[in-house]
């Protein structure tokens, strides 16, 4: 394992971590760090679906707070996506218990740091949760940061359960199935600065049509909501952050830039409890689905709120 300067430049660095083969051939995920020196806690963050890690002001923030900043692009995703492999597939997201781990390994037995903070969005939230639910008792996470958690499909309960049985068959017999559920463009376009945002990310890693949903993924993900809704035991304080709204559409609408328009953030709200005994949930009046890609306002209060809970529950620096 050898750090270089990562595709956004000094001062991140990047790391390829090598995983176990799977059907498709090789596999590697990324680790990215931007380090506080002298710090001894850190934060890792874990991004969501068509997506990676690019947005530098969520690092600049942990830093400011003391936090050296590590974020995983998981194996497919981002930085880790290779010509030969199907983008974002796993058949189970245990699967990405092997590059969190090794993350982990690397945050605290590597470089030092004793106290760590785990900040998942969306996919990333629900994966980190189940993660930590499985590592319970093992003392790798102090805190655990989720920023509107996918927890939930976008439908009705009666669609979800009636059709679970029969993706769980085709998951199985035909993971790779490719499914008519394209993303709604709509939602990278209120981000990118091209269109109709305020960012800066590459298209080509998170496209706004998105990649393809194989069925294996769509029952994997699936298999962790049912676990979801029959309770997880997370033992480290979770910190829920959710929109107040959401907003369904196949039309440009100016409520793109309020509102989550990928997920129902009162699902996300409800469900939050679920995850462990001690979960505190702030609901974040015109945030959109990546609460820190808000507009000003909201996203002033996403980090204030974060401040406030990390005072709470992880207070001081660990020197």
């Amino acid at each position: 394992m050898e750090f270089r300067t990562d595709i956004l430049g000094e001062p991140y660095e990047a790391a390829e971590l090598p995983l176990a083969a799977d059907e498709e051939g090789a596999v590697s995920a990324t680790l990215v760090r931007r380090l506080v020196p002298g710090s001894r806690q850190a934060v890792l963050y874990v991004h969501g679906y068509v997506d990676y890690f690019f947005q530098t002001h969520l690092a600049d923030h942990f830093n400011a707070a003391g936090y050296s900043f590590y974020a995983l692009d998981l194996r497919k995703y981002g930085r880790s996506l290779r010509t030969h492999q199907s983008p974002n597939f796993v058949r189970d997201l245990a699967a990405y218990d092997e590059e969190l781990d090794e993350a982990v390994r690397i945050v605290r037995e590597v470089d030092g740091h004793t106290r760590l903070l785990v900040n998942g969005h969306s996919t990333g939230g629900l994966v980190t949760a189940l993660w930590a639910h499985r590592r319970a008792g093992r003392g790798l996470v102090d805190g655990l940061f989720l920023n509107s958690p996918f927890l939930s499909m976008p439908a009705a309960p009666a669609v979800r359960t009636l059709g679970a049985p029969a993706l769980d068959a085709l998951g199985r017999i035909a993971g790779l199935r490719k499914l008519p559920a394209p993303l709604n463009p709509h939602y990278v376009h209120s981000l990118h600065r091209d269109h109709r945002g305020s960012w800066d990310f590459d298209l080509a890693l998170k496209p706004a049509e998105g990649f393809p949903l194989y069925a294996g993924w769509l029952a994997a993900i699936q298999r962790g909501h049912r676990q979801v809704r029959r309770g997880l035991a997370v033992d480290c304080p979770v910190l829920l952050m959710a929109s107040t709204a959401s907003t369904s559409t196949t039309r440009w609408t100016e409520d793109l830039h309020r509102t989550d328009a990928v997920l129902r953030a009162d699902d996300i709200a409800a469900l939050g409890p679920r995850l462990g005994r001690h979960v505190t949930v702030v609901r974040i009046d015109g945030g959109v689905h990546d609460l820190v890609l808000s507009g000003e306002r909201a996203r002033t209060e996403v980090f204030a709120e974060l401040d406030r809970w990390l005072a709470a529950y992880l207070p001081g620096r660990v020197a």
